[in-house]
């Protein structure tokens, strides 16, 4: 695809995750970016509207009145489901998807994909983060606000292009990376890959295509990736983890550190080794703001990455300690009546378990309270013994109806059903309920929230929205 022949291009379906970080990308590169969805709020719409990108409300075909270079669409939408996109293709303008278009920009850079089945936001932003600070200068796209980057990601003068790389709908094989950073391979999206099997077989053709230059930043902490990385790759392989024996990067003498007197942050200590061809090397004290032991392992990706791509050690001690996070991903909206009110993106059992992890870390004796919103039908249903077995650490669950997004219209599943699943798995001092909407769950917090506290809204829909409804006092 020829991007040097486009000036205006046009985002159906733009407020998604990937299409924001997209759409505030090509706006800085120069392009003039416009595009629709649905009148829902949605979490990106402040990182658009920042970025002076026109969103229309709706879709209508008289917003393609203007005669545009390129239009790239979201897969939730087709000829039968948009009337935009149906004129588009009457019209015969330059169409294509969503993935097709970030792999073209990708492919022109030195493309740094990180992928995995989670974590793949914090660390993409960490790792952007840290290259930045190091002066590195990268390119970096986020499937989520960064408020360190002021949006969803940077523009740098390198060329360097850091992107979080999503599996679903195989869209990784847009993608010619020059660097992998490999996660972990955990299965998900039911509704597109059937078996376990069609999962991982996405990551060894993606694994494939690094080239014999190439470089693989691997979780040897993870089973999968540690044999997918072995039979498949021919580049260069940067092992991490916290127990597993063959790493290379590895981590000990982890701490959490309570804020002091005088002092609000808390921070996670932990001792760096490298183990390579020369023997085994102390890098010394590394610290992080980002709680849970899963933090500890994006931090060994992150400082593994960067020490590859040529940043100097005690800048990257130094940048890791001052990242802060992403939206959505374990952040702290504010406190209601003295609760402390943490919204969370876990739509999965391994990151439900790692949110409750870092979050009874974070606040110890603190009761929690999880208002959990499953996302999507397919998955609900696929993981269900999963889900139901990752609130043990929880004090109360709150269910609310499942959000079946763009993907699906309705299943077999629904909020009582996952509600039984895991109260088979509490104790009776645990509470378990479900709520209706989420009106009904922000007038139950109303009622019940005191300053014991940490009231958790887990989910990939807008589950956030109660949390900025109770802050703001604004009913929904």
């Amino acid at each position: 695809m020829d991007f040097s022949k486009v000036k205006t291009i046009y985002m159906i379906g733009i407020k998604g995750v990937g299409m924001t970080m997209l759409a505030e990308f090509l706006a800085h590169e120069g392009f003039s970016v416009s595009g629709s969805d649905t009148a829902e709020t949605f979490m990106t719409d402040s990182v658009l509207a920042q970025a002076g990108i026109k969103v229309n409300q709706g879709f209508r075909v008289d917003h393609l009145v203007e005669d545009f270079d390129l239009i790239i669409y979201s897969t939730a939408y087709n000829e039968a489901n948009n009337e935009e996109l149906k004129l588009a293709i009457a019209k015969k303008i330059k169409l294509v998807t969503f993935a097709e278009a970030l792999g073209a920009v990708f492919n022109l850079r030195h493309g740094i994909a990180v992928s995995g089945s989670h974590g793949k936001t914090t660390t993409t932003a960490w790792l952007g983060f840290v290259l930045e600070k190091t002066g590195l200068k990268p390119n970096v796209m986020v499937g989520a606000q960064v408020p360190q980057f002021n949006g969803a990601g940077l523009t740098g003068k390198s060329n360097y292009l850091v992107i979080e790389a999503d599996e679903y709908q195989n869209k990784l094989q847009y993608f010619n990376p020059k660097l992998i950073l490999l996660n972990n391979i955990d299965y998900d999206h039911p509704d597109f890959y059937p078996t376990e099997a069609s999962y991982e077989q996405a990551f060894i053709d993606f694994i494939k295509r690094l080239p014999k230059s190439g470089i693989l930043i691997a979780n040897f902490d993870d089973k999968i990736v540690k044999r997918l990385a072995k039979e498949n790759c021919q580049g260069k392989i940067i092992s991490y983890g916290l127990e597993n024996k063959d790493a290379m990067y590895s981590a000990s003498e982890i701490v959490w550190s309570p804020a002091s007197a005088g002092m609000t942050d808390q921070k996670q200590y932990f001792k760096v080794s490298l183990k390579d061809d020369e023997g085994k090397s102390d890098l010394g004290t590394f610290a992080t703001l980002l709680p849970g032991k899963h933090s500890v392992l994006n931090a060994l990706a992150v400082i593994a990455a960067s020490i590859e791509l040529g940043a100097e050690l005690h800048l990257i001690r130094r940048a890791l300690e001052e990242f802060t996070g992403t939206a959505r991903r374990l952040q702290t909206l504010g406190e209601f009546k003295g609760a402390i009110l943490v919204d969370d993106y876990a739509h999965h059992p391994t990151e439900v378990q790692a949110t409750m992890q870092a979050v009874k870390q974070k606040w110890p004796g603190k009761n929690i309270r999880v208002i959990f919103h499953p996302h999507t039908f397919s998955r609900t249903e696929s993981l269900l013994e999963d889900f139901a077995k990752s609130f043990k650490k929880a004090n109360e669950v709150v269910v609310l109806p499942i959000y079946s997004s763009a993907r699906e219209k309705e299943g077999i599943i629904n909020n009582e059903g996952v509600a039984a699943a895991i109260k088979n798995n509490l104790t009776d001092k645990q509470k378990i309920m479900t709520v209706n909407s989420l009106d009904e769950a922000e007038n139950y917090l109303r009622e019940t929230a005191t300053d014991k506290d940490v009231i958790i809204l887990m989910g990939a829909g807008d589950v956030f929205r109660v949390g900025e409804k109770l802050i703001s006092n604004d009913k929904f």
